[in-house]
């Protein structure tokens, strides 16, 4: 069964995919990785997909962020056709509008934590102070202030990610890609981290789009994407009452960052 809800206001639409395909080719044959997605994510939404390996959902990810082109369809966002671009248009579009948490942290291990945090503001051109300054206050945030002179060598994986939430939210992007973010982290480390991302984003009213093969951690968001075989086979938009509850229980027993 197919589970959709009523299309999103087109004024409130952040993300938008229409007949969204995409085709590999393996020697000679053809896997079908993504098979007519129709999604429209609202802004501010934090949409978690979720789907088992293999599913597409990786895919999907890549397809919204403009890290591969599709074989067919289109994807849209805050209303500029990313599916169209050039590469150097794509890549300037990215670097002004979107950010990204990735599972493995991808800090520079030459640079501390403050300057992994700056390094997207530098690109805005803003000066080294201040954006040394805005990323500190991020770490801060992030209840990891003290680590804002250690390079990544020197931290935990939790405290890692933690300042590579703190590099996704700094330059308050229109979008900010998940993908597995909690995927090398213990219990309490993911529910830390997951706590955090969602509180940053309802802070900033940033769309947050999170891939994960954990449903517990799904359903705190607030639209519910599952995906199978290529296909998107459930589409819930949940109730304020229903994703508190679904916090309120993940989080029932969660050691707050030091």
């Amino acid at each position: 069964m197919v589970y959709t809800i009523p299309m999103t206001p087109e004024k409130e639409v952040m993300i938008r995919t229409e007949g969204l395909r995409k085709v590999y080719r393996i020697g000679k044959e053809r896997v079908v990785a993504l098979d007519g997605v129709d999604l429209a994510i609202g802004a501010g939404e934090v949409c978690c997909i979720v789907g088992q390996s293999g599913s597409g959902k990786s895919t999907l990810l890549n397809m919204l962020a403009g890290l591969e082109k599709p074989t067919r369809g289109s994807v849209v966002i805050a209303g500029a056709r990313v599916t169209g671009m050039s590469e150097n248009a794509l890549a300037d579009f990215r670097q002004k509008n979107l950010g990204f948490i990735f599972q493995s942290y991808n800090l520079l291990p030459q640079f501390t934590a403050a300057e992994n945090v700056a390094l997207p503001l530098m690109f805005s051109g803003m000066d080294r102070a201040k954006r040394l300054a805005l990323a500190k206050r991020e770490l801060e945030q992030m209840g990891i202030g003290d680590r804002a002179r250690h390079k990544p060598s020197e931290m935990s994986g939790g405290q890692q990610q933690r300042v590579g939430i703190a590099r996704a939210f700094a330059a308050k992007p229109k979008v900010i890609f998940a993908d597995e973010p909690t995927g090398n982290l213990d219990t309490q480390t993911t529910k830390q981290v997951l706590k955090a991302m969602l509180a940053r984003a309802e802070q900033y009213r940033i769309t947050l789009v999170m891939v994960t093969h954990e449903p517990e951690l799904a359903v705190c968001g607030d639209r519910v994407v599952r995906l199978l075989d290529g296909k998107v086979v459930e589409n819930r938009l949940q109730g304020e009452a229903e994703k508190t509850a679904n916090r309120e229980k993940l989080f029932v027993d969660l050691q707050e960052i030091a």
